[in-house]
Order: structure tokens, then sequence, then C-alpha cells
């Protein structure tokens, strides 16, 4: 008999049973499932009467023979036996004849509609990818997923892996409602609607370059915040993107102007620009700026924003100067969520001393050039693929704990963290042999 490698839901393992199914080779056959649920529900609906424990004639030595009574010796018990009576087919119960058509059209108009086009998505656990390591090249070589050019790199054993989820349906893909209800009875997949992923009005293709302009730019930002970390200088310059209408910036600054310094003080950062408006208490600064290679500067007064805030009422953009170069190597993976993973693969290079202690980590959170890990999406399907990978610890960004408990696999500890400086020190922490419990943990409030 074959071994069965899956975990069987239970609810199919008691469907296996009704129907006299292997269940182990249905949960391999996919959404084979849904079909076996479909015809076990189709069936119950067909009006069939339970079947009923057949009464026959006695035979004639289940009863006493009394001579006297008349009748047949047993010896002689050789005629045929009747058929047993059934009321005639012209004369069926109305109410059978109506189930059975009900139940007929019940199974048809499910057959159509199980494989109509439904408005979901499947978010499944995908693949992961060790940010230390090496990937498959489009020539079938092993590259570096993470290469350092004109600085100095170090050997590293163990593992940082970055974590995917893998998303089926949307527009042009569109799912049966078949295939969504399979996924629905699997334990690690999430049916969710489709606008949560693909917004109305974009297609598939829009939201592809969006995501691969996403990984873009959590890439530039996860080299700044390791450098950042390390204390390695780098130049970071904050463009105008985009101007608010009215605002305290509109008809002074024009995008593509470049911030250079607010008050006397050089703009390294968007931390910079904020502290500097934050202190003016909404008194007029002084910005210089640079336009077309040229400087020039303005007085401009910041306007009250959220939480006690100051604006200027721009969109700016980010662009970095670095003291060498850092390429990622990694195709059809899109979105910013690597962005913690990316920036702690570099450090790990970067640093003489290994990171990991050997130890198998993988993590998720999206990073900016601070070092501020946000949230992300697909946590649940994460920590899973994570799992499977045979990760030990898992780093997730503290704005998802409401969506790590409940969630979290067997033999996966999973540590809470906000910061790039938080995720590193936990990650030494461990590899130096502390106990996860004794870190900071997902809770709910």
């Amino acid at each position: 008999m074959p071994v069965c490698l899956s975990r069987v839901h239970p609810i199919r393992s008691l469907l296996a049973k009704r129907l006299g199914v292997d269940a182990c080779r249905a949960e391999h056959a996919g959404v084979g499932w849904v079909a076996v649920f479909a015809v076990s529900a189709s069936v119950g609906c067909l009006g069939f009467p339970p079947q009923q424990k057949r009464v026959g004639h006695l035979r004639p030595s289940d009863t006493p023979h009394d001579p006297a009574a008349g009748g047949h010796d047993p010896a002689d018990w050789n005629g045929p036996v009747p058929p047993p009576s059934r009321p005639d087919a012209h004369h069926r119960d109305p109410r059978s004849r109506a189930l059975v058509i009900s139940g007929a059209l019940t199974l048809a108009l499910g057959a159509v509609a199980v494989f109509l086009p439904a408005p979901y998505v499947v978010e499944s656990p995908g693949p992961t990818f060790n940010t230390v390591g090496t990937v498959k090249t489009g020539n079938g070589e092993d590259s570096p997923l993470i290469e350092i050019d004109g600085a100095t790199t170090y050997p590293t054993e163990g593992q940082l892996d970055l974590t995917t989820v893998y998303v089926a349906g949307g527009p042009g893909s569109a799912m049966s409602f078949l295939e969504a209800v399979g996924a629905w009875l699997s334990p690690e997949d999430s049916v969710v609607p489709e606008e949560f992923v693909y917004p109305r009005g974009t297609t598939g293709e829009e939201v592809d370059e969006q995501n691969a302009a996403a990984m873009t730019s959590s890439q530039e930002a996860a080299v700044a915040a390791a450098l950042r970390e390390l204390d390695i200088a780098f130049t970071e310059e904050l463009a105008v993107a985009d101007l608010v209408e009215d605002s305290p910036a509109a008809g002074v600054l024009q995008t593509g102007d470049t911030l250079i310094r607010v008050d006397g003080t050089d703009i390294d950062g968007i931390d910079t620009l904020r502290t500097k408006l934050q202190e003016s208490g909404g008194d007029p600064v002084d910005v210089t700026y640079r336009r077309d290679g040229e400087e020039q500067a303005a007085a401009l007064t910041p306007a009250p924003g959220d939480a006690g805030s100051y604006q200027l009422g721009i969109y700016l953009a980010t662009s970095f100067e670095f003291p060498f170069d850092v390429s990622i190597a990694l195709d059809n993976v899109g979105g910013p969520s690597a962005g913690m993973m990316f920036a702690l693969g570099i450090i790990d290079r970067l640093t003489p001393e290994e990171l990991t202690g050997g130890k198998h980590f993988a993590g998720t959170g999206t990073i900016d050039s601070a070092g501020k890990v946000g949230a992300i999406g697909g946590i649940a399907q994460k920590m899973e693929g994570a799992s499977d990978a045979g990760a030990q610890f898992f780093l997730a960004p503290a704005d998802n704990c409401g969506e790590v408990v409940g969630n979290i696999p067997d033999g996966l500890a999973v540590v809470r963290v906000a910061t790039l400086d938080e995720a590193r020190s936990a990650v030494e922490d461990l590899a130096a042999g502390a106990d996860p419990a004794g870190l900071a943990q997902c809770s709910v409030d």
C-alpha cells in the first residue's frame, strides 16, 4: 500500500469514507476533491429513498409444518417463488418523481456553475530564495542572488530566505468556481476577492509592472538601509515627483527639482527633511533646491499635517548614489515585501562575522531607507512556505502580528521585528543559541 505523504484535511477524510474513496489518492488529485464533493451532494439531492433491509418469503424450513393444517410438504416445495410486490411504475409517488427531476436540474446547474469564472484569486505558499545563496540564471548557471562589486565581501553559511506567495487567477486568467472551492478546502491556501490583488480597472499587465517597479525600489531602499546600519556613507537625494494643488510648494517648486538644504542643513534623506519641518513649528523655512543644474532658494511656510506634523505639499522620489555596486538577480518575483531580507543578506555579505551561525532563517517585510520594516500581504502562506523549505526561524513585521497569531506552522519559531536593527539583533541572538521565546513575540492584545 502506498504511503500518504500529505496531510489530509479532516472534512476530506470523512467525505472519502462516505464515498469509499482512497483519501490519500484524492488528496493528490487536487481539485478532484470538488468533483467528488459535487457528485456526493448531487446524489444526495436526487431523492432516492435510503436502502431498506429486504424481507423475503420464509423458507419452508423456517416454519414448523403441521400436516393437519394442510399445505405442501417441505419435500414438495419446488414451485416458483413469486417476485416481491412493488407499486406499478405508472403510479409512482409524484413527490418522488419531483425530487428526481429537481435533483437532476440541481446537478445540471451545478455542473455548469462550477466552471463559470469566479471573481476570486487564490494565494498559495510560493518558493523561497536564499539571499546569501545562488539562483539559476536564464542560461541555467548558478549566480549569487546578491552580487556586490567594489567592496570586500565574505563567504557565509546558513540561509536568509525571502518568502513569496503564488497568486492564481485574476484578469486574463480567471479561475472557475470549481477551482475556487478546491482551494477553499485546502488548509494552506487563501481565497480572496480578486479586487484585493487587482484593483478594479487595472489589467494583470499593469499590476505586474507596478510590482516590478516596487521590487526595484525595495532593492534600492534595502541597500541604503543596510549601509546605514553598517555606518557606510552614501548619498541620498530627494527629488520632487509631484505637488499638491494649493500647497505651500505649489507655484514655487517644480517636478524634477532636487532638494539640497532646509534652513542651512543638508538634506541627506527623508528623515532629515521631516525633522527640519517639524522644528519649524509652522514658521517659514529656507529651501535650497537644484533645477537644471543650478541652485535656487525660496522661503516656504509649512502647512499643518496629520498628528501635529508640518508639510510642504510635495511628493518625493528618492535616488541614491552608493560607494559600490549592488545588484540583485531575481526574476519573476515582484512587490516590495522582500526588502528586509535583501538588507539582511547585504549585511551578511559585507561583514566578516557570519550573521546566521549556519542556521536557517526566513522572513518578510518591506524596508525604507531609514531601516523601518513595514507590513506585507499573505504572511500565513509565507510562513507555510518557509516551514516547507525547512526554516527554523521566521522574522515577521510587527504590523502583521494580527495575521501571524494562529497561523504559525508547527516547528517554526516566529520573532516580531519593527526595524532592520531589531531584525539583525534577532538573527545574531538566535544564531548564538538564544531561546526564541525570550525574544519579541506576536500576541493578540
